[in-house]
């Protein structure tokens, strides 16, 4: 008996299916994502002209274009900030760029799906998790709008962060889950989140002329303090030991975010913070003002319970969580203290050795 190949009309060719990386279901799911947009107008890629802020990351792969160009002796492959609108409306080339849905409150750069713009330094910040929005409010952190997703689980702490926004006049906004997804980048928010203005620093000018207006003028200043809690921490302690500010690097150290207000207990909102483009520079001035600068030091030459400066004109600096004072900073400090331990123990915490060092100096100038 002849086999199936033996019958008539046999099929002689594969039978045609889907073929590897055609897309198929997935096509489905970019529907109404948008184009992809050209290297020009990606503030992540080097190309890009647009006239949004150009993203620190960019300028740095343009300038190593640049190097590498000019080794090899050819014509850089970046693009021309500043050259092409890159905003919502219409884009360089004269055509209508497409525009967010009405309402969306969506403004700035365009960016490809998927993909994040650089935020800008004065953007809000967006405090999420039912536990942290609730300690916010109760610590009476500045905020401008209560964000819920629809369709949320309710329990008692979303019943009291909702009754303490409005008692504040904070605005509630209900929105879907996936904008807060959006807005919040993927981040695991619990269906709620808290819009944090920025903060307002104190020009750091203003700052050294209102402290010395004080018999015993004492400030604080932070060598790379990258934990928000710890600055919290000592803004809250300099506020209770009487100084009369803080200032802080502008780059690589935390700045007053929700975390940091929330730590300082509300001192964040009495104490001046200033922020300083250079820490050295900033130390030096104090100098020039008067102030002798007093570095924290495991390895000081002196201890703080010896610390003879501390009845005068104080600025005392606190280096970071692992490395300390950096090495220009230590150098520009007239002398460095240390803190007396059992040999048991290395080093205190940032905030906890600032703590220790502003009691001993309140002691100090009330014994004098």
């Amino acid at each position: 008996m002849p086999g199936n190949s033996q019958r008539r009309n046999r099929r002689v060719t594969p039978k045609k299916g889907a073929a590897g990386g055609s897309g198929g279901k997935n096509r489905a799911s970019l529907a109404g994502k948008g184009r992809t947009l050209p290297a020009d107008e990606r503030p992540w890629h080097k190309g890009y002209s647009g006239t949004e802020q150009l993203p620190n990351r960019t300028a740095w792969k343009q300038q190593k274009e640049r190097k590498a160009a000019a080794a090899e002796g050819r014509t850089p492959k970046i693009g021309k900030p500043g050259t092409k609108d890159t905003t919502w409306g219409r884009g360089g080339t004269g055509k209508k760029a497409t525009k967010p849905a009405k309402g969306s409150g969506r403004s700035g750069p365009r960016v490809a799906p998927g993909r994040k713009s650089a935020t800008p330094r004065d953007a809000p910040e967006l405090l999420v998790g039912r536990n942290p929005v609730v300690e916010a409010l109760r610590a009476r952190v500045p905020a401008t709008a209560l964000y819920i997703a629809h369709g949320i689980d309710i329990d008692d702490r979303i019943n009291e962060l909702v009754r303490s926004a409005a008692d504040r006049g904070i605005p509630i906004l209900e929105i879907s889950r996936a904008e807060l997804d959006r807005m919040t980048g993927g981040v695991l928010h619990q269906g709620v989140g808290l819009q944090v203005p920025p903060f307002a620093y104190e020009p750091f000018e203003d700052l050294i002329a209102a402290s010395t207006e004080h018999a015993a003028p004492l400030l604080v200043a932070l060598d790379g303090v990258t934990d928000p809690r710890n600055l919290g921490a000592v803004i809250r302690s300099a506020a209770a030991f009487g100084a009369q500010g803080v200032f802080l690097p502008e780059r690589r150290a935390a700045g007053i975010t929700a975390t940091a207000w929330r730590t300082s207990a509300g001192a964040a909102a009495r104490l001046p913070v200033s922020q300083v483009t250079n820490l050295t520079r900033a130390l030096k001035a104090c100098q020039q003002a008067g102030f002798v600068v007093v570095g924290l030091d495991a390895d000081g030459e002196t201890d703080v319970y010896n610390l003879e400066a501390a009845v005068g004109p104080l600025v005392i600096v606190v280096g970071s969580e692992g490395r300390g004072l950096s090495r220009l900073v230590g150098e520009t400090c007239d002398l460095r203290a240390s803190i007396p331990m059992a040999s048991t123990v290395e080093s205190l915490n940032a905030s906890v050795a600032a703590a220790v060092t502003l009691a001993e100096v309140t002691r100090r100038r009330s014994a004098a």
